[in-house]
This record gives C-alpha cells, sequence and structure tokens, in this order.
C-alpha cells in the first residue's frame, strides 16, 4: 500500500472519532473505511473506493446528530418578532405562539423519559393563499421568532422524488437528497424547513413526491427518515416544517391529513397601505441608503400606489411600485434635484412605474 493512501485513511479515521456518531453508523462508517484499507493492500480501485468513502465520511459527520437550537420561548417577545414584519395574520400567528407556550410548560415541568428529553412534535402548518400574499417571508419570521435556523426547499418543478430522497451510493455521484443538505447547511436539527409551493410538482411524479411527503410530515415516521445516500435513518421529529401552496387541489388527501391549513387572505387596499407605509416603503428606503426624511407620500396618493394596474390578491406588486419610487428619489438626490422628495397627485408620474 502506498504510504500517502495510508495517511489519507488515517485522516478519516482520525475525523471519524471526532464525531458524535450514533453508535451503529459509526460502526458502519469504520467498517467503510477498514475495507478501504483492504482495496488499498489488495491493488484494487484504490482512488474510486477512497473517492467514495471520503464523500459519505464528510456527509455523515457533518451532520447535526444532537446539535440543536435553543427555542426562544417568551411569548411576549415571540409576537413582537412577528408583528414586525407582518401586518395582521392574528390566526397564523397565534397558532405559532401556541406551539411555543406548549414547548415552554413542557420545558418548566421537566418532561423527560428516563434522562432524554421528550420533545413536543410542532404543529405541520400549510399557508395556503395566491401568490405575494407573504407566505414565505412570514415562514421565514416564524423561524427568527422562534431563534431557529431557516432552511428552504422550493418544490416548484420537482421532477424525481430523488431530488428529496437522494440516491443510492452504488451509483456514481450519488448525494443525499433535499432534506438532508438542509440539515447540513442549518446546522442545527430542529430548523424551520419551509416545503415551498409543494402543489407545483410534476404532475408525472406526483404521486411519488407525496409519498415522500407523507413520511416527512408524519410524526410517527419521520422520526427516522432515511435517505437513499446515507441509508441511515435520521431523527426529524424537532425539525418544524411548514409547506406553502397556491391552492390544494394539486395535494394529496394523505399529506393534507398532516398538514394544518391556514389560509393566508388576499389584502384589501386599506390594508395594502398600512403595508405599504409601515412596512414595505421604510424597508426599501433603509436598504436604499436614503434617510427617513427623503421621501414624504401625501395621503391621498396611497390608493393610486397599491392599486396602480387593478387588483392584485398579494403585495409584490406594490412592493415593486415602491421599489420603483424609491430609486427614482434616489436619482433625484444623486442629480442634485433635491433633498426631500413630496409626493402628491400633481406630481405621481415623475416617481411611478411607467
Amino acid at each position: 500500500m502506498d504510504t500517502s493512501d495510508f495517511s489519507e485513511i488515517t485522516k478519516l479515521e482520525e475525523k471519524l472519532m471526532a464525531a458524535k456518531l450514533p453508535a451503529a453508523l459509526s460502526e458502519k462508517t469504520s467498517e467503510m473505511i477498514m475495507r478501504l484499507g483492504r482495496v488499498a493492500r489488495m491493488g484494487g480501485n484504490f482512488a474510486t473506493e477512497f473517492d467514495n468513502t471520503a464523500r459519505y465520511v464528510d456527509w455523515v459527520v457533518n451532520l447535526p446528530w444532537n446539535q440543536r437550537s435553543n427555542d426562544i420561548l417568551d411569548i411576549p417577545t415571540a409576537e413582537k418578532a412577528l408583528n414586525k414584519n407582518h401586518y395582521g395574520l392574528k390566526p397564523v400567528k397565534d397558532k405559532i405562539l401556541e406551539y411555543l407556550a406548549v414547548l415552554k410548560l413542557s420545558g418548566e415541568n421537566g418532561q423527560t423519559a428516563g434522562t432524554e428529553k421528550k420533545f413536543n412534535r410542532a404543529p405541520i402548518l400549510a399557508l395556503v393563499g395566491l401568490v405575494g400574499t407573504g407566505k414565505t417571508t412570514l415562514a421565514y419570521s416564524i423561524a427568527s421568532a422562534m431563534g431557529r435556523k431557516f432552511e428552504r426547499i422550493p418544490f416548484g418543478g420537482i421532477g424525481d422524488a430523488l431530488y428529496l430522497r437522494g440516491q443510492s451510493r452504488a451509483y456514481p455521484d450519488a448525494e443525499p437528497g433535499a432534506i438532508i443538505k438542509a440539515l447540513r447547511r442549518a446546522g442545527t436539527k430542529n430548523p424551520v424547513i419551509l416545503l415551498d409551493e409543494i402543489d407545483r410538482v410534476d404532475e408525472h411524479v406526483r404521486a411519488t413526491i407525496m409519498g415522500v411527503l407523507v413520511e416527512l410530515l408524519d410524526p410517527e415516521q419521520n422520526a427516522a427518515y432515511t435517505d437513499h445516500y446515507l441509508d441511515y435513518p435520521f431523527d426529524l421529529s424537532e425539525v418544524l416544517f411548514i409547506a406553502t401552496a397556491n391552492n390544494t387541489t394539486n395535494i394529496s388527501t394523505a399529506v393534507m391529513d398532516r398538514l394544518e391549513p391556514l389560509s393566508m387572505p388576499s389584502y384589501s387596499d386599506e390594508e395594502k397601505i398600512t403595508i405599504g407605509r409601515d412596512f414595505v416603503l421604510p424597508k426599501a428606503m433603509s436598504e436604499a441608503g436614503l434617510p427617513k426624511e427623503a421621501i414624504q407620500i401625501a395621503p391621498e396618493v396611497w390608493p393610486k400606489i397599491v392599486r396602480p394596474l387593478g387588483f392584485d390578491g398579494g403585495i409584490r406588486t406594490l412592493e415593486r411600485t415602491i421599489n420603483t419610487i424609491v430609486r427614482r428619489t434616489a436619482k433625484f438626490i444623486v442629480s442634485g434635484e433635491g433633498r426631500q422628495f413630496t409626493i402628491t397627485e400633481k406630481n405621481i408620474q415623475e416617481f411611478l412605474p411607467i
């Protein structure tokens, strides 16, 4: 066996020994490294075998088998965080605060099973509503309010269940699925994972994708979720899954049975004015580096800003319109045409999109 080969195998052994893996997985991975040594001694295809083993070791030692983030269980603080970025949506916010309250009480009462902590299972929310109603940003705010890591998995256009489940190591260039990749990025075993637009998977694989979702979202199954690449169960029971969909028509009954659907209502013009004035405009100005006093918008102008092209259930058009106003104001300031601008019905066309 080449000395450099022996050195590389030793590095894998040290990496494995330094990691805190489940005993059975540690033993399984150790056997793979031992087999690698036999291949080197017998003059087999060491390079290929080493790459496969090293890639597997890299994945298993970098997954959060025991790492958790600490939940923020102070209800007023969490409520303040939810209200900071979202106007209204009381039923959704109440559901999250209820879950945090249960987590807090179970922790205070020392709910244990032997020496191991029992973790209260999270509700699996399904935010259902039109495009632009704030489903994705609300999911991020929920993670922020709870003090958890946030990961998003887009489902739009998924054409193969292996995208989620991973591929067996028997295939060249195999890799874990999107769920395991999200956990590695998060670095904790209790992140918020957004399953975004689960109604938009390709029709020809919808049944198999829904089958994977059933396992992901079922509390009786996801405690031992097995990715094809890892070939070892990972406990997903502490993950807070949040799903989004434009509608539920293309979601299987079995998946819906495991979700708590919450309707994201279309915004009225009055609500959009509040959101635009108190949330979107200040944020857009801050991101553009404009001082607070740079833009003043007359009250009678807001109805034209929130509905420049007719009805829109969400706020994406509103965001685009306000961003245009902010950018044009920035141009006027840089061009030396002024430092403060008041937008009225007389000059609104100078600021609105054409």
